[in-house]
């Protein structure tokens, strides 16, 4: 009997990336019983030190699907609406109309109209203002900076609004998921980390999944290499920085491995249940931060193809590093793949990111991953 995995295949495409000008990347694959797992490059690259596929990884806004899951199980348990308005919760974060207009569900779809606090600074603390003009002199300003939520999230809900509440297309704003960790701060007594560890993380049966507790990575993992745009030359190692710029937002340190695990039994109703899954795939049009349409739900993503199915799953950037973990809607076909450069383009007189080798290999791997 034909294996359902093209190992073969797989082997290639991921080697093609490497070979492409990714320093490093690992993966897994899962079709039913089958499990393939695979590696290409290095992890460090002045020691030519190799990945290997059980390393832990930043897994950027992965983090994402574990918050919204995680307010979607306090909404099954009575202590939050889901279309209740924000400022029901969060008078003092998000104050007035915009309290009362911006519902829970809106925060999880990035429906609010909130900016990305990101690029601005609009109080004594200064986050990544740079970034507007994308300069990458703020990333090493704030290595071992240690943020305060409540003024990122100032800096968001104080910024120029990017649209009306529960206006389409939403527009992709970590500012929404500051909040989200407020809220399940608020109505469970303890911090979003810990919650999210006990009632997601433990009990999904995650052994090398966790909230960072500093600046460092534990466990084997990789270097990771910012080339924000090509300015950074050579590509700077970034894998040790204090993941508060971005919190229960996206700052996440899992494996491959775990990840297909945790979004198999998500889709399999074991995570939250049917009714609640249901919601979380209700999906919108919104914009993403790459500037590109995409449709999305209550923390996760959908991608489509004719024939092929429907898959569920989520993307995530951190600096230098960046994941994505899709599992198709029937829970048998999975990926995982992480890899250890990031903004590898560089732009153009207007600012476009021209395209580069490591798009096509990179898009072709997740065909082959995920469509065989």
């Amino acid at each position: 009997m034909k294996s359902p995995l093209d190992r073969a295949a797989l082997d290639a495409a991921l080697e093609n990336v490497h070979r492409a000008g990714m320093p490093g990347l690992f993966a897994e694959v899962r079709d039913g019983d089958q499990v393939w797992r695979g590696a290409a490059g290095v992890a460090e690259v002045a020691t030519g030190r190799p990945v290997s596929a059980d390393m832990r990884h930043r897994v950027g806004s992965v983090t994402k699907t574990f918050t919204a899951a995680a307010v979607l199980q306090q909404v099954e348990s009575g202590r939050i609406g889901l279309d209740a308005p924000i400022g029901r919760y969060l008078p003092k974060l998000v104050p007035g109309e915009r309290g009362d207009a911006i519902t829970v569900r809106m925060l999880i779809n990035h429906t609010s109209g909130l900016a990305e606090y990101l690029p601005y600074a609009y109080s004594s603390l200064r986050a990544f203002p740079d970034l507007a003009e994308t300069g990458p002199r703020s990333l090493d300003d704030h290595r071992f900076t240690r943020f305060d939520p409540a003024g990122l999230i100032k800096m968001g809900v104080t910024a120029p609004a990017v649209g009306a509440p529960g206006g389409a297309p939403g527009l992709y704003s970590n500012t929404n998921y500051l909040l989200l960790a407020q809220l399940l701060e608020q109505v469970t007594g303890t911090t979003a980390e810990r919650y999210i560890t006990r009632n997601i993380i433990e009990r999904a049966g995650l052994p090398d999944t966790a909230f960072p507790v500093g600046p460092y990575v534990d466990g084997p993992h990789s270097q990771l290499y910012e080339a924000w745009f090509g300015m950074i030359d050579p590509p700077r190692d970034y894998s040790v920085y204090d993941m508060s710029w971005v919190g229960p937002s996206a700052s996440l340190i899992s494996t491959v491995a775990d990840l297909n695990r945790f979004y198999g039994l998500l889709l399999a109703g074991e995570i939250v249940s049917p009714p609640s899954l249901a919601q979380m795939q209700r999906t919108v049009p919104i914009i993403s931060q790459e500037g590109k349409p995409i449709d999305y739900g209550l923390g996760l993503r959908s991608m489509e193809s004719p024939g092929r199915g429907s898959f569920w799953g989520h993307g995530g950037t951190v600096w230098g590093g960046g994941t994505l973990a899709m599992t198709r809607a029937d829970g048998k076909r999975q990926m995982a793949v992480a890899v250890n450069l990031q903004r590898w383009n560089r732009l153009d007189a207007s600012g476009k990111p021209q395209p580069h080798p490591i798009d096509d290999a990179l898009a072709t791997l997740y065909r082959v991953a995920m469509y065989g």
